[in-house]
């Protein structure tokens, strides 16, 4: 529709505008909630190994919305599962780690998956160091590796946190590691 409101000159009007205004508004205040309450590397809190069946339980941050819009909007951070690169020989999911067997000739590591609810498991085989991506809370390991093979955990500079060459089962806490080389 078109409305004279000077000689020779012809304005757009009508609720098109008004309409694609408040979705700009909406979408630029919904893109700063999201970026606000989901940074990239955001640490969750993560069950122990001993209480495996306590999933972790967040509060969601509550956002006032602009006058503009009507309505409050609840924002959420997304739970991310954790991740390994370059890929484990087998990951798997289990309920206990404490009784969840490792292949021999692997490092198996425990960590809280908080998209399933239980434990994700990275069988490392390969011999590499692995970038972790997500590990969060207490987890734990089993070195199935034999001959002296020596494992290294890495903090976010690439200094050493832990390294061992014995055989066995240990608890960790994952959030200052960052990766970890099997040989």
């Amino acid at each position: 529709m078109f409305v004279d409101s000077s000689p020779g000159v012809e304005r757009r009007s009508g609720p098109g505008r008004a309409t694609r205004a408040l979705a700009l508004t909406g979408g630029v205040v919904l893109a700063g909630l999201l970026a606000v309450a989901a940074p990239a590397h955001a640490k969750a809190a993560a069950p122990t190994a001993s209480s495996p069946a306590a999933a972790p339980v967040a509060a969601a941050p509550v956002a006032a919305a602009p006058v503009a819009v009507k309505a409050t909007t609840a924002v959420a951070a997304a739970a991310i599962a954790p991740t390994i690169s370059p890929a484990a020989r087998r990951v798997r999911h289990v309920s206990n780690p404490a009784t969840t067997s490792c292949p021999s000739g692997n490092l198996c590591a425990f960590v809280w998956d908080p998209t399933r609810g239980n434990w994700k498991v990275f069988d490392l085989y390969y011999c590499h160091r692995y970038s972790l991506s997500y590990w969060q809370g207490t987890g734990s390991y089993n070195n199935h590796q034999y001959g002296g093979v020596r494992v290294t955990f890495y903090g976010q500079s690439g200094n050493v946190l832990k390294t061992f060459t014995k055989t066995g089962k240990g608890t960790q806490n994952w959030n200052p590691v960052w990766s970890i080389r099997n040989c």
